[in-house]
């Protein structure tokens, strides 16, 4: 397929976005020639904003309706060759409308939901037990972009951006970040149990500083975590922007993180992640390059309330309970600290 001009439509969440940036990085450097814009959400694209070849137009959700008459009308007519369909929430494909493609590529069958066949006219090839980022890479084969070994993430961080992890580091010489809190309360372990990981890092030679935004269930279970340490913690919660927070995830010797955004923002800066999993397969949505030390039960949990394995299950489906992070044990995280931290040197 010839591309000259391609649309990109990834509207959220954080996590995702990442994974989306190593397919936007293979096009740029195998395919420099496509002009790109991407239709991003807007505390998403603070994260991206300034990343090179790519233009950002930013699609609003909390304006409602009007969010959908400003995406008409910063497109303005425009035309494109391709437009990747990249997400399958009916926000994004009721979004695809009003992008004049001449070919709107989505998900395969089996990942297509809320109508999200409907709005593509082409779809990219089935993938089995595909990782969220690898599922992305398939948009980029669908245009025959050259595939590639070597993944990169270009998000740009500035001097300024980067100060206050460098202060950091001069402060404390060095640091894990843990980032506590997934979007969803259930996705969090328990504070005591974080504590203890802080505690043992502290013990450990390292410093420990939490991370994550500006919401109360944030910032709550930060103050938790505080509580339950017998060493002095650095609670950064609520107080960086997101570029800041890349910079201080970049720097840090390792993140310790549920299914959360900032998980897969160490990642997009070379910083091994210690995931912690009860309800989503790690396989499709741990920390990509991290998935050897992910501290994990959600296979024991999905084969008991299935009575199947993961494998026998559709890719995807999600393990439901309110206490199943209470199953990941403190000494399963040290093991994969202590294993991480062996392979560090």
């Amino acid at each position: 397929m010839n591309v000259q001009k391609l649309c990109l439509l990834r509207l959220s969440a954080i996590g995702d976005v990442c994974h989306a940036v190593a397919m936007v990085d293979r096009i740029i450097k195998h395919a420099p020639d496509i002009q790109i814009t991407w239709i991003i959400g807007k505390v998403e694209y603070l994260l991206l904003k300034g990343m090179p070849n790519v233009r950002f137009i930013i699609f609003d959700k909390k304006l409602g309706k009007e969010a959908y008459v400003k995406l008409k009308a910063d497109l303005n007519g425009e035309s494109f060759d391709a437009l990747f369909l990249m997400q399958v929430a009916f926000r994004a494909n009721w979004a695809a409308r009003l992008i004049n493609a001449k070919t709107k590529i989505g998900f395969d069958w089996a990942r297509s939901k809320e109508l999200h066949w409907l709005f593509a006219n082409q779809r990219i090839a089935p993938q089995q037990h595909a990782h969220v980022l690898e599922g992305f890479m398939g948009f980029a084969d669908s245009i025959n972009v050259p595939a590639t070994n070597e993944l990169s993430w270009n998000i740009p961080i500035s001097d300024d951006e980067q100060a206050l992890a460098q202060d950091l580091l001069a402060e404390l010489n060095s640091y894990v970040v843990i980032s506590p809190a997934a979007s969803k309360a259930e996705r969090n372990w328990l504070p005591e149990r974080y504590g203890a990981i802080a505690d043992y890092l502290i013990e450990k030679g390292f410093q420990v500083v939490l991370c994550g935004g500006p919401a109360d269930l944030d910032k709550n279970l930060g103050q938790q975590i505080e509580s339950h340490c017998q060493h002095k913690v650095t609670n950064l919660i609520g107080k960086t922007s997101l570029k800041q927070m890349l910079g201080v995830l970049k720097y840090a010797s390792l993140v310790v993180a549920p299914d959360t955004g900032p998980a897969h923002m160490a990642t997009t800066v070379g910083t091994d992640v210690i995931g912690l999993y009860a309800h989503s397969n790690p396989r499709r949505t741990g920390p990509y390059s991290s998935l050897q030390y992910v501290a994990s039960v959600y296979d024991e949990v999905i084969l008991q309330q299935t009575g199947k394995t993961w494998q026998q299950l559709p890719w995807g489906t999600r393990a439901k309970g309110q206490d199943l992070m209470k199953l990941i044990e403190v000494d399963m995280v040290v093991a994969q600290i202590d294993k991480l931290l062996s392979v560090q040197g």
